[in-house]
């Protein structure tokens, strides 16, 4: 009887920021983490670095694989800063890093004004130094910037950014859009067998077994793929006459070629401090630390059930701008909270550090061991897309919940109208803005997420606030 009360206060509850936890349950638990961003951690980097290689030569192509390996590597790293925290530096919240994707649209910008090549990259690099910096400096500033957040505007980031997710997860759920076989129906197939396994660990399963209904649900999926691979055609034909492999047949031949073991590269490409780079970056980064704001805010709404305290939101963005500093100096691309875990956050209720940790502890030993990175990045987008469709509707409930905490009354409600139907609206159809100036396009056409949140903060401030009922 002794050795079960000292058990039962050793181990506590997944459900709990700091409980303890078994090792056994919080592999699991963190691994499906990783599953969830590892495609979205690589994607950005493999976009960049194409694009300026067709701009300026392949040059750059040489050390692709060195820049993803890094990606991986510094994503464990600033996940683990932020979920412990060094000095001010992180908010002890349960948020996973990784390789933001919303500097893409100015990023192609910058290769197309800098000429691509390793020249445009490591301008790139060296405006991410800077603009890290400025981030951080804006996350001491937070305390006195968060009168201008208040619930109805960060509910409102949120609830883009779910938005903006959804369309993500249901791309990826057909296939991937890049995919020739975009939405057939073995692709459809799969991603509807790996929500549908979910749904079942999820409301049918208690435990363990529920609360890693993600990674029963991805690990589910590779069997199905692997199965279907024994009896379907692994090629089709196009309508032009070419021979493509389908998106969800799994390349093992990846995994064969990997390394086992191969060290990370500091400074694989030199920084370089171009303003032509430099002040659209910044510009993103005010950007990054409002979006970072409305993931602090939705994972603990989301997660613990109440609203992120200034200390936490302070560190989370101050580990936002000094992990995004740290990544360029490695090669890699700014490094922000990731959405797609907020969404697992908020459906799954797993806010356990020591989980996510190991998950950030499998991200580094994914930038160590290729081989077991190739495993991962073999994920049939299918597969991704089937748990993706469940986690990003979540961010949108965070959003209504977080909308909802404060009455919702006149102003406050035309705040989040116009702010979605005006921001969000403009942001989903770039295509308004293509006669206005290339800068406007860069910084309002890439998402939802940016015109939304700068017109919830304006409103906020120029709308006249309304007296309290007694």
């Amino acid at each position: 009887m002794k050795k079960d009360k000292t058990e039962k206060q050793v181990y506590t509850s997944p459900y709990e920021f700091e409980g303890r936890i078994p090792l056994k349950q919080a592999i699991p638990l963190g691994l499906q983490h990783v599953l969830a961003m590892f495609v979205g951690n690589l994607t950005p980097l493999l976009i960049i670095t194409n694009l300026c290689a067709a701009i300026g030569g392949e040059d750059l192509m040489a050390i692709q694989v060195t820049l993803l390996q890094n990606a991986m590597l510094m994503a464990g790293v600033v996940t683990l800063i932020q979920l412990y925290a060094i000095g001010p530096v992180g908010g002890k919240v349960p948020i996973i890093m990784g390789t933001s994707s919303g500097f893409i649209g100015v990023f192609q910008s910058v290769a197309n004004a800098i000429g691509g090549g390793v020249a445009a990259y490591g301008a790139m690099l060296g405006a991410s130094i800077i603009g890290g910096l400025f981030e951080s400096v804006l996350g001491f500033c937070i305390k006195p910037l968060r009168k201008l957040l208040p619930a109805v505007v960060t509910g409102t980031v949120v609830l883009s950014i779910g938005l903006s997710l959804i369309s993500v997860g249901v791309a990826s759920f057909g296939g991937g859009s890049s995919a020739q076989d975009y939405g057939s129906v073995e692709n459809l197939l799969l991603g509807l067998a790996v929500l549908v396994i979910i749904l079942i660990f999820k409301h049918y399963f208690k435990g363990m077994a529920s609360s890693s209904c993600i990674l029963c649900g991805i690990i589910a999926g590779y069997v199905i793929a692997a199965v279907m691979g024994l009896f379907l055609d692994h090629t089709f034909v196009t309508a032009d006459g070419v021979e493509v492999t389908k998106a969800w047949v799994l390349n093992w031949s990846k995994v064969a070629d990997a390394d086992w073991f191969a060290l990370p590269k500091i400074m694989p490409v030199k920084p370089v401090f171009n303003m032509k780079a430099i002040v659209p970056v910044m510009i993103m980064f005010i950007v990054t630390a409002v979006e970072t704001v409305g993931d602090i805010s939705g994972v603990m709404e989301g997660g613990v059930g109440r609203e992120a305290t200034d200390s936490e939101l302070s560190g989370g963005v101050i580990c936002d701008g000094i992990g995004s500093s740290l990544a360029a100096l490695f090669g890699v691309l700014p490094n922000t909270s990731f959405s797609q875990n907020v969404g697992l956050v908020t459906m799954t209720k797993i806010v356990n550090r020591f989980a996510l940790a190991c998950g950030a502890i499998f991200l580094i030993a994914c930038g160590l061991f290729p081989k077991l990175a190739a495993l991962v990045s073999i994920m049939p987008q299918s597969v991704l897309g089937g748990a993706a469709v469940m986690m990003f509707s979540s961010i949108v409930i965070s959003g209504i919940q977080l909308i909802v905490k404060e009455p919702l009354t006149a102003r406050n409600m035309t705040i989040v109208s116009v702010a979605l139907g005006l921001g969000y609206g403009i942001g989903a159809n770039s295509a308004i803005l293509s006669r206005l100036p290339q800068s406007v396009s860069l910084i309002f056409g890439g998402s939802g997420i940016v015109p939304a949140a700068i017109v919830a903060i304006l409103l906020n401030i120029c709308l006249p606030k309304e007296k309290k009922e007694e």
